[in-house]
């Protein structure tokens, strides 16, 4: 028998099989792989580097989705929000990868590249370099905890008999409640970056 005129098996495959098994129930295994692909666990082991290789597969599956061009934009504010804004809505696409994601070091040479972009864009604009990691890193703070509230139940809180000024909150907040949180930690968090040009 002929080989197939396409591959059964490479990392693009691997990676979006891993993403729809996360998508769906929070975590992946290589043997689910293997299965929906219809291949022997073995073989997908060809191709990755065991379950950190899959991790990064979907890093950078994700990842894929930000908009690098908001990195170009200017001032540096725009820029970050504009950016920050794009990384959630990748990531709120995907919201089960989060906690994956953020339990493992980033490798990736294309995801790697984004942050360089990042920092660059932040010593260039003026920010002293102590303050560039942290500044990057309450982006990510913002980003990702507001992408794990849109994956939440819609009521995190039952609010009952015993907290009626909980219950009227929520019910003011209304159905934008995530959103609005966003745009405020956000804009907060911006705030007070400009604070630390010289």
């Amino acid at each position: 028998m002929g080989r197939p005129s396409k591959a059964l098996l490479d990392r693009e495959r691997i990676g979006a099989t891993a993403l729809a098994l996360v998508d769906e129930s929070g975590d992946f295994s290589v043997p689910q792989i293997a299965r929906r692909l219809g291949v022997q666990t073995a073989s997908v082991y060809h191709h990755v580097d065991g379950r950190a290789g899959i991790v990064e597969l979907l890093r950078v599956q994700v990842s894929a989705a930000i908009d690098l061009g908001t990195l170009d934009l200017r001032p540096w504010d725009t820029a970050l929000e504009a950016w920050a804004r794009s990384y959630r809505a990748a990531f709120a696409a995907h919201p089960r990868t989060v906690l994956l994601l953020t339990t493992s070091q980033v490798v990736a040479p294309e995801v790697l590249e984004q942050y360089e972009r990042a920092v660059a864009l932040l010593l260039d604009s003026g920010f002293p370099p102590p303050a560039a990691m942290p500044l990057l890193t309450a982006v990510e703070n913002v980003v990702l905890g507001s992408v794990l509230d849109l994956a939440a139940p819609e009521t995190v809180w039952d609010p009952n008999a015993d907290t009626p000024r909980l219950a009227e909150a929520l019910r003011a907040a209304g159905p934008g409640r995530s959103d609005a949180a966003f745009d405020l930690a956000l804009t907060a968090l911006l705030a007070r970056a400009r604070t630390l040009l010289p």
